[in-house]
């Protein structure tokens, strides 16, 4: 009997509250207060699960009757007398139902079932159309797009009706939308409804608009958490996308774009063979990006071109594929990769030929007392050349040899001073020499060669850690215990 009573007990609320939906002669004041109650009730994991459809019957019957109002208050031009009221009814019904769907896949099927998706949608696009937009008005939009994610959260059926009814506009619309909440709210449950199939359907000129606008959103809205994950997690497994979006962003865009794959690919999580493989078409298209545009970055010499934002994407494309090669899954894919090593040298020598023909950022300095920093954007570019260039010469002969071929040898050697527009490029150049003669005979040859002559200062090949010793004719190079910097 107290089992009994216990169980009657912990639904008589649900019931008592629900009984209110069911009369329209219920005052909507009165009306709201029961909802309310309602919504805190179904904050209960037990009660949610016990929840019957006819509760949710009465809260559409509610949304029905309050969104016919409000349609045909406008429709008409007339003034709604109790419009406060009526938006803050459908806020608390949408509350109500984001808290009976959390968890629960049972309810969130109901009220699938019983069309709420479909009734939400149309409230947003009702609002949307609304031109004062009030503060009452914008909680009631925010309500209805968390019903749209806890709904669609963990159930595939719901997230393909969302996307059935809501895809491209109602995402579009919510984008761009002026309350920064509505926007991560409508990201969220972009988010939570894609998957790899309908990130394809993004690959539509006319769909790829929404693509664009996370991207913008993202760029506008640092913290926007729910746009960084969209293209983390989604755009970014589609390299026909990247490729696409990449050609219909700016400058300033694809500089973003290619922060956000950074961060990609810094991760430090295992991946799986497929994520490899679009990482490594990721990285074929950024590499031929590379090529094409690395001579932008010389626009840099120019204190007036110091922002120019074409030489800027260089520089980012430059960063991304110093970490891909830092990445051995993907360093012998990049290894093997046509023209990239040889960009690399290429760009090394024409900004070091830049530095020594004016004073500029490629210019090797030293003048700085360790207080200061250097603001550009160039800060470091020819170490991460140097960093590039060693990265594809790991254990790897015919690169290597590649380097020998193109004089990279003594232009790297030529870049082992200290300068501060280059942080770290001592280091960077040792780890590219010792990477270049590792078990290479003929490049161990050549900077001995250069030692011997003079080309090559004995005391930087000291700080390397490396010296010269003749052997039965020859000049050979081996590592000794480094002298301190």
């Amino acid at each position: 009997m107290a089992a009994a009573a216990g169980r009657s007990g912990s639904q008589s609320p649900l019931a008592a509250a629900a009984r209110l939906g069911r009369s329209v002669a219920v005052a909507p004041a009165a009306r709201l207060e029961s909802v309310r109650a309602l919504t805190d009730l179904l904050r209960e994991p037990q009660l949610r699960e016990t929840a019957e459809e006819s509760v949710f019957q009465d809260l559409l019957k509610i949304l029905t009757e309050a969104l016919n109002e409000i349609e045909q208050a406008y429709k008409d031009s007339c003034e709604l007398l109790d419009l406060d009221t009526c938006l803050l009814l459908v806020a608390e019904c949408f509350r109500c139902l984001r808290n009976a769907c959390a968890e629960c896949a049972k309810n969130q099927d109901v009220m699938r079932n019983l069309g709420l998706i479909t009734t939400s949608v149309r409230f947003i696009k009702l609002l949307d159309g609304i031109q004062i937009k009030e503060e009452l008005l914008l909680t009631a939009f925010r309500c209805s797009l968390q019903f749209l994610g806890n709904i669609a959260t963990g159930n595939r059926d719901s997230q393909n009706s969302i996307w059935k009814c809501a895809f491209p506009d109602l995402f579009l619309t919510c984008l761009t939308y002026s309350d920064e909440k509505i926007v991560a709210y409508c990201c969220m449950v972009l988010f939570t409804c894609l998957n790899s199939e309908k990130v394809r359907e993004l690959l539509d000129p006319e769909k790829l608009t929404v693509a664009l606008h996370v991207l913008k959103v993202y760029k506008e809205q640092l913290e926007s958490e729910w746009s960084f994950l969209i293209v983390t997690d989604h755009l970014l497994k589609c390299p026909d996308l990247v490729k696409v979006l990449y050609a219909k962003l700016s400058n300033q865009e694809r500089v973003t774009l290619l922060e956000l794959i950074m961060s990609k690919v810094s991760e430090k999580n295992s991946v799986t063979s497929e994520e490899m493989n679009v990482f490594m078409r990721i990285a074929d298209f950024l590499a031929s990006c590379f090529r094409d545009k690395c001579e932008a970055v010389l626009k840099l010499t120019s204190a007036a071109d110091a922002e120019d934002e074409e030489a800027l994407v260089t520089v980012r494309l430059l960063d991304v594929l110093c970490e891909m090669t830092s990445n051995n899954g993907q360093l012998e894919h990049l290894q093997a990769l046509p023209g990239l090593l040889e960009t690399a040298i290429d760009t090394l020598r024409l900004t070091h030929l830049a530095g020594k023909q004016s004073v500029n950022i490629f210019t090797a300095t030293h003048a700085m007392t360790g207080q200061e920093e250097i603001s550009h954007p160039a800060v470091g570019f020819k170490s991460h050349l140097i960093c590039l260039i060693g990265n594809l010469c790991y254990k790897s002969k015919e690169n290597q040899d590649k380097v020998y071929e193109l004089d990279g040898i003594p232009l790297i050697l030529d870049n082992c001073s200290i300068d501060d527009n280059n942080p770290f490029v001592n280091q960077w150049a040792v780890y590219a020499i010792r990477n270049l003669t590792e078990q290479n005979e003929r490049n161990q040859e050549l900077i001995a060669r250069m030692e011997e002559k003079g080309l090559a200062n004995n005391s930087v090949l000291e700080r390397m850690g490396l010296e010269i010793e003749k052997q039965d004719d020859k000049l050979l190079l081996r590592s000794v215990r480094r002298k301190p910097l």
